[in-house]
């Protein structure tokens, strides 16, 4: 049983890994298609966390413009080694598996180097893990799944755990990959870190894949070159056809705590409805306690404990660490200098639908949310989204005279319109729990949509079953991002207001 907080970081924050510097914690989470890449969360306490940085600040240094949805940045490996930060992570169907550096894990961070065969390609994998032994070699870890040339994207090839040494100075693999140790025969091994523990070298991986059958398991040799023994307990935690309220747990990171005693970060989702079906906010990070028995850690379940409710107003004199943008920066949408005090988005012709939309957004934290933003939206047409991708999103967008509320799922659209009164609108958008009524609740939430202007009372406009913005419908890597959009013209965001809890 853990006192910490679960989850540990609210929100699209999946595939974890955290280092411990000079009693100070750093955690690095996945970002797909997101910019700015890669969040560095710090804590001294392992209970309060905060947002120092990214990894990915600048343009280039993931190529994640052009990656389909689902590609880019795919779990980091976060170490310290001779006083440097370092993160090696893949940027899938982008760059490549990528080694960054930095002096401070809040930035500035290098600006990636390919990791490459010795035939000079790049190194094909994903979930690269860093380590170092006693004689100076360095070490790539990776799961062997098979990006570029798959017969079946839907069934690529994989090759199990694989591991290189590498000359870092050139980022050059010094041999061919090898085969290491891949689990208890589950798919996808994948998510390898390796760990010298007192006079053992641990591998420990995720298997099963990403969704409910996902779980952890380890093996330790005497070499990190392995051969490695998988320990009789394996799987160590895995929420699978249990009843926990935290599924997909697994993918994790072991680290000494704050007293000592031993913790795995982990992704994890918080599914609802009857039969615990949709998960709204997509994969977060949670916490549980290890112990080691005759040289084997066990992994506690996790533990459901979330964090207090929250009201973010956000100073729009400037751009925080928490905006994000879809493929683009935040900084190449949001225009702070024509209207002081608020933040002007430029339609470029681009909308929800495209890969690249003029969307500034904040990832979802709670389950229960409540975002109302003011627009003035008298020069262009806009609106305030709640976003998974370009597939699914809901919406109230506001312009021309009108005020609409559209649901996209997949193809299917569905619209409710009024009459705009006045273009300065309030804008609402509720994530709220269902009235289970006389029958068993079916979804994870319901959305709420609505518009109030000129000091009238608010309008309701729709109700959107949650569900379908759930990561079991659009079967995403990422989770809920709620944004202000711009479609036409010039649309000018005055405040963000978003209140939300977990009860």
């Amino acid at each position: 049983m853990t006192t910490l907080f679960n989850p540990l970081l609210n929100g699209f924050h999946p595939d974890p890994s955290v280092v411990q510097v000079d009693g100070a914690y750093y955690l690095a989470t996945s970002s797909f298609e997101y910019l700015p890449g890669i969040p560095i969360h710090r804590s001294t306490d392992f209970e309060n966390w905060e947002l120092i940085g990214h990894v990915a600040t600048r343009p280039g240094q993931l190529g994640v413009e052009g990656v389909p949805t689902g590609g880019g940045a795919w779990a980091p490996t976060i170490r310290h080694h001779d006083g440097v930060f370092h993160l090696v992570i893949t940027d899938a169907m982008g760059r490549g598996m990528l080694h960054f550096t930095a002096p401070d894990a809040a930035g500035p961070w290098s600006d990636g180097e390919l990791l490459r065969s010795r035939d000079g390609s790049g190194i094909e994998g994903i979930d690269p893990d860093i380590a170092w032994d006693a004689a100076g070699n360095t070490y790539i870890t990776f799961s062997g799944l098979q990006l570029t040339g798959a017969l079946d994207p839907n069934a690529p090839a994989h090759l199990g755990i694989q591991q290189v040494r590498v000359d870092l100075a050139n980022h050059v693999a010094l041999e061919a990959p090898r085969s290491l140790w891949s689990g208890t025969g589950l798919m996808f091994p994948e998510a390898p870190h390796l760990y010298e523990i007192d006079d053992h070298w641990y591998l420990m991986i995720a298997e099963g894949g990403t969704e409910r059958g996902h779980g952890i398991s380890i093996a330790r040799g005497r070499s990190p070159e392995g051969p490695f023994e998988g320990a009789p307990s394996n799987p160590l935690v895995s929420a699978r056809s249990t009843p926990r309220p935290i599924q997909n747990t697994g993918h994790g990171d072991l680290v000494a705590g704050p007293d000592g005693s031993w913790l795995c970060v982990l992704l994890g989702v918080r599914p609802r409805s009857g039969t615990r079906a949709f998960s709204a906010l997509g994969r977060e990070t949670f916490v549980t306690p290890v112990t080691w028995h005759d040289g084997w850690p066990a992994i506690a379940p996790v533990q459901r404990h979330p964090r207090p409710g929250t009201r973010v107003e956000p100073d729009l004199d400037r751009l925080d660490g928490e905006w994000i943008g879809v493929r683009r920066l935040p900084a190449q949408t949001a225009d702070l200098a024509s209207h002081p005090g608020a933040i002007v988005l430029h339609a470029d012709g681009s909308t929800l639908a495209d890969p690249r939309p003029l969307f500034l957004g904040r990832r979802q934290e709670h389950l229960n949310s409540a975002t109302t933003v003011r627009l003035d939206v008298s020069g262009g047409v806009g609106g305030l989204a709640v976003r998974f991708d370009e597939n699914f999103h809901v919406e109230v967008e506001a312009g021309a005279g009108r005020v609409t509320a559209r649901a996209t799922l997949s193809g299917l659209v569905q619209e409710w319109s009024h009459d705009l009164p006045t273009p300065v609108v309030d804008l609402h958008l509720d994530s709220v729990r269902p009235d289970p009524g006389w029958r068993m609740v079916a979804t994870s939430d319901v959305f709420r949509l609505g518009f109030s202007a000129g000091g009238r009372a608010r309008v309701h406009l729709a109700d959107v079953d949650g569900r379908f913005l759930s990561s079991e419908v659009t079967e995403s890597f990422t989770g809920r991002v709620i944004g202000a959009y711009a479609v036409s013209g010039d649309v000018v965001l005055h405040s963000w207001v978003c209140v939300g809890d977990d009860d």
